[in-house]
């Protein structure tokens, strides 16, 4: 489809010269003054205009040129707009060009000239537009800090816009590096409390001996080292949110007491005799089973029940179709801006690996991977070698003819179980086999059966993004 072009000249013989010279290239689109002028650019939306001044019903001055100039500026400020201009009107076209005129010809208009300007004029626009659409995109696809166009994170922004306007406690799952934090935040950021403090708390890095005086707090001279009275995280936040990370290493014993202020938003510094009231919201996250450590013994039922009103699952980086690519190209941004490296990119041979790599460290890996790499590199393009990843082409070399099969096989089984929702027998006649066969192939490849959650596991699920 050719670009379209509108060119407003009074004079028909120009503007049937420059039609024809021109509409090889272009769709070109007429007008022969003001009124017209603009009415074609309303209805069409040309991205190049070519504008005469000396319009009817006064082709001798350029009122009629300079009014119609805003007037579809107005309509659509991006437009790229080209002033023709006599010999003596060079001052009413440096005036056109201060009004948002992008460019002005002089009268007689050599045409090799013309499509030279015309066709850099084009690609400029074509450029501008690019990136406006880009920059719609990073904004329509960032949320709270979170990035993803995945159906798996859509799912999970949804879910934190309905849980954000309740007092409901959340339990957020998910494996290291999926982003648990920056989900608890956005949480808080579009809830009521937003005004109020975010408090987080990693429950593993804090000694046990500590962790009770940590969330609590403690009155002075309750234990050896405490000099002065000191709230504690939960007090802290209170009008806010608590972000509990790691909640499942928290002590039993410990687990009593946050039990208690869950059910009764009241708690007693360590050492303490009053009872102190707080307003203060829990988000908990945590990246082990919390239903296999009741089971063990170490971690309560009930303390499970009162965190999980609202349970936010997120998805591993290998699950989430689209956003590998998506990521990286905006660490990358960010950390070529940080290290005056822009212009730098990806090569082929990197995205190829980025697309092949299973992240098992999810999207803090990819982030440091790319951090990394804009530092070290040494050319303008990143290699895969500069984010510390196996090339697939590489790879590919190094599989003997059983590995290749298998990689093959895994791969068809998963895509058919993916498909499928994790059932079997649509999923074997998907393959074209019968499912007994497909069961001993997928005990041979190390596909686990996983058809409540719809989808394969393993660990070489991976292999099938």
């Amino acid at each position: 489809m050719k670009p379209r072009l509108l060119i407003v000249d009074d004079d028909e013989e120009i503007r049937t010269q420059m039609k024809w010279a021109l509409a090889k290239d272009y769709d070109i689109s007429l007008a022969e003054d003001r009124a017209s002028a603009v009415g074609v650019f309303s209805e069409q939306r040309p991205p190049i205009v070519l504008l005469d001044l000396g319009l009817p019903p006064h082709p001798g001055t350029p009122e009629e040129g300079l009014a119609a100039l805003p007037e579809m500026l107005a309509l659509d400020r991006f437009a790229k707009i080209i002033i023709i201009s006599g010999q003596g009107e060079k001052t009413n076209a440096l005036q056109a060009i201060g009004a948002g005129a992008y460019d002005f010809l002089t009268k007689p208009v050599e045409v090799e000239e013309l499509k030279v300007i015309l066709k850099r004029t084009f690609h400029v626009a074509g450029l501008e537009r690019d990136y406006r659409e880009l920059q719609a995109q990073m904004q329509a696809d960032t949320f709270e800090g979170l990035l993803g166009t995945s159906p798996q994170m859509q799912r999970v922004f949804n879910s934190i816009r309905k849980v954000a306007t309740t007092n409901a406690p959340v339990l957020i799952l998910g494996e290291s590096g999926t982003g648990k934090e920056m989900a608890g935040l956005a949480i808080h950021r579009r809830s009521a409390r937003k005004e109020g403090p975010f408090v987080a708390i990693n429950c593993s890095a804090i000694p046990e001996t500590l962790l009770e005086s940590e969330l609590f707090g403690h009155e002075k001279g309750s234990f050896t080292g405490a000099h002065v009275q000191r709230k504690g995280r939960i007090e802290s936040a209170s009008g806010g949110t608590l972000f509990l990370d790691e909640i499942g290493e928290i002590p039993l014993q410990l687990q009593v007491k946050l039990l208690r202020f869950l059910q009764e938003q009241r708690i007693e510094r360590v050492g303490g005799r009053q009872e102190i009231q707080v307003d203060t919201r829990v988000v908990a996250a945590t990246n082990v089973d919390l239903k296999k450590a009741i089971t063990d013994g170490k971690f309560r039922e009930d303390l499970y029940y009162r965190l999980a009103v609202v349970v936010i699952s997120l998805p591993p980086l290998r699950d989430r179709e689209g956003d590998v690519r998506l990521l990286a190209q905006e660490f990358l941004r960010r950390n070529a801006a940080a290290n005056g490296r822009e212009g730098i990119g990806f090569g082929l041979e990197a995205v190829k690996s980025l697309l092949a790599h299973s992240w098992p460290g999810n999207v803090r890996e990819l982030e440091n991977r790319v951090k990394r790499a804009v530092i070290m590199a040494e050319g303008k393009r990143l290699t895969a070698a500069d984010l510390e990843l196996e090339s697939p082409v590489a790879a590919a070399l190094s599989l003997n003819l059983k590995d290749a099969r298998e990689a093959a096989e895994r791969d068809v089984i998963n895509r058919a179980l993916r498909k499928h929702a994790g059932k079997i027998a649509p999923a074997a006649a998907e393959i074209g086999i019968s499912r007994p066969t497909l069961y001993e192939l997928m005990e041979k490849l190390g596909i686990a059966r996983a058809e409540r959650e719809g989808k394969p596991t393993g660990p070489e699920e991976a292999a099938a993004e």
